[in-house]
């Protein structure tokens, strides 16, 4: 559909965020729904950080704790290698690096042969994260993979004091990201995480929650549209109910029957100031492609 009849008449469809899983025989084994439900990518995410497993930066403050754990395919048992695996978080006062071409605590690194990966870094710790609200402390990871949809995720730490009180740590389906920290003899910490990869992930409730509410659109202010959630579902409002969108991984929907004319696609950005960016893609008849960009205040 057209622009200016698209927010009459559309809406987002809905990203399933149930966690139930199963546990089926494949005639060799049982395997089980062993995969994490999936974020939406924060303010503080930067591409391109620097293929390294080491993160400690001498002369840093911080407990020294390595992140170790298996990335397999989606039955929960074959290893993936080569996954690529993003880790960063914030320093021991609170800081993320957003700008230097250091990186600080930033780093990639890939799964070898049988799907381990590490980062050796420090523990982050809780921060403010607006209106005098302190979050705990939390590693941000994303991992890709051939065939698989990217998995965006954060892991926090089981006795934080802050857990209980902020909404996506305390959700139901955090549980398996809650890490136990070991203490080692030398006296450094380790957490692991082992996660199975999936085809289509389930969304956090917290992450569609953060894209609800009034946009408008950059050009012409008097366009809105209106996002909201249902049982779990984001949705686009109209004038009847609306139509479905396909999560489809980084922060991005599709449209599932795609006609020129129509959005095709709308990808969410976080600001750091709260603000929710959405990018809508249109293709017309000629096959060109219109973005539109829509904003909601914080």
């Amino acid at each position: 559909m057209h622009r200016r009849n698209f927010i009459k008449s559309s809406a987002l469809c809905a990203v399933a965020v149930s966690t139930s899983g199963f546990i089926r025989f494949d005639g060799n084994h049982y395997t089980g729904d062993c995969e994490t439900t999936t974020d939406i990518l924060g303010p503080f995410y930067r591409p391109d950080s620097p293929v390294r497993s080491n993160l400690i930066i001498k002369g840093d403050s911080g407990d020294l704790m390595e992140l170790t754990g298996v990335i397999n395919h989606k039955d929960c048992v074959t290893p993936f290698k080569k996954a690529k695996v993003e880790l960063w978080h914030c320093s021991s006062k609170g800081v993320y690096d957003n700008t230097s071409e250091e990186f600080r605590y930033r780093g990639t690194t890939y799964s070898d042969d049988k799907g381990n990966y590490s980062f050796q870094t420090i523990l982050p710790v809780p921060y403010e994260v607006g209106g005098g609200r302190i979050g705990p402390a939390h590693f941000h990871l994303m991992i890709t993979a051939e065939g698989y949809q990217p998995l965006v995720t954060q892991l926090y730490f089981t006795g934080d004091a802050h857990l209980e009180k902020d909404a996506s740590s305390s959700s139901p389906t955090a549980k398996r990201r809650l890490l136990q920290i070991q203490t080692l003899p030398d006296g450094s910490k380790k957490v692991v995480y082992t996660v199975g990869m999936s085809d289509i992930l389930a969304v956090e409730p917290t992450a569609i929650n953060r894209l609800v509410g009034i946009y408008r659109d950059e050009k012409d202010k008097l366009q809105t549209m209106e996002l909201f959630a249902k049982n779990n579902e984001l949705w686009m409002k109209n004038e009847v109910y609306g139509r479905k969108f396909n999560y489809i991984g980084n922060n991005t929907f599709q449209w599932p029957e795609v006609r020129p004319g129509e959005m095709s696609t709308a990808q969410f950005e976080i600001l750091a100031s709260g603000s929710v960016k959405a990018i809508l893609n249109f293709a017309d008849r000629e096959g060109k492609r219109e973005v539109n960009v829509w904003m909601k205040e914080k």
